[in-house]
C-alpha cells in the first residue's frame, strides 16, 4: 500500500522547523498543558492524576526514531510525569525547574547543542525565555495569550489532546522523514 501523506504545512513553516537544516536536532516538550490538559486531579491520598494522551506518546518515539531528540523540561514534579516519561524512553527530562531557561541550556550544553537546532512548545509564561531563543516556538491553542502571540505556529489541537503529536508530525514533516516512517507503518501493518 502506497498512500501519500495527509499532512500539509506552510513552507515557510517548514522551513523554519528545519533549523539550520535538514532537521532539528532536538524538541523540547512541557508537561502541564502540552502533554496534558494543564489540569491537575488529585486522589483522596493526595497523588496529582493526569491524563496523557497516546498519540503524543507516539510522536515522541517517532522523533527518537530518526534522530531528533525530545528533551521534557517540567516546572513540576510528579510520579505521573515521570511514569509517562520513563513508559516512553526519554532519556533527558528535568522536573520541577523553577528556572526553564537555566535548565535548558545547561541540558543543552551538556550535548553539545545550541538553540539554532530546537524547536520547543510550551503554554505558559515559564515557557517564553525558550520561545524567545528557540528556532521554532510552538504553542497548543489553549496556551496563554502572551505565549500564542510570541509563537511561530499554533497547533490545531490543544494541550493533552494530540499539540505534542502535531508539533512532533510538523518536525519530522521538515525532516523530509515523514514519508519514510508512514510506509514503513503500512508496510508492517499489512505484511507487505
Amino acid at each position: 500500500m502506497n498512500l501519500a501523506p495527509a499532512l500539509n504545512f506552510p513552507p515557510e513553516l517548514l522551513l523554519r522547523a528545519q533549523g539550520r537544516g535538514p532537521a532539528m536536532r532536538a524538541a523540547i516538550f512541557d508537561v502541564d498543558g502540552v502533554l496534558t490538559d494543564g489540569r491537575l486531579f488529585f486522589s483522596e491520598q493526595g497523588e496529582v492524576l493526569k491524563g496523557f494522551n497516546v498519540l503524543d506518546g507516539h510522536g515522541l518515539k517517532s522523533l527518537v526514531e530518526v534522530g531528533i531528540l525530545p528533551l521534557v523540561i517540567t516546572g513540576r514534579d510528579s510520579p505521573a510525569v515521570r511514569r509517562r516519561v520513563g513508559d516512553l524512553g526519554l532519556p533527558h527530562a528535568i522536573y520541577g525547574a523553577s528556572d526553564k531557561l537555566a535548565a535548558a541550556e545547561g541540558l543543552l550544553t551538556q550535548l553539545g547543542m545550541d538553540w539554532a537546532d530546537v524547536a520547543v512548545i510550551g503554554d505558559d509564561w515559564p515557557d517564553l525565555p525558550l520561545f524567545a531563543r528557540a528556532a521554532l516556538a510552538v504553542a497548543p491553542p489553549n496556551a496563554h495569550a502572551e505565549v500564542l502571540a510570541r509563537a511561530h505556529h499554533v497547533t490545531r489541537l490543544g494541550g493533552g489532546r494530540g499539540a505534542a503529536r502535531e508539533f512532533c508530525d510538523l518536525l519530522l514533516v521538515a525532516s523530509g522523514r515523514y514519508a519514510d516512517l508512514l510506509q514503513g507503518k503500512l508496510r508492517t501493518l499489512d505484511g507487505r
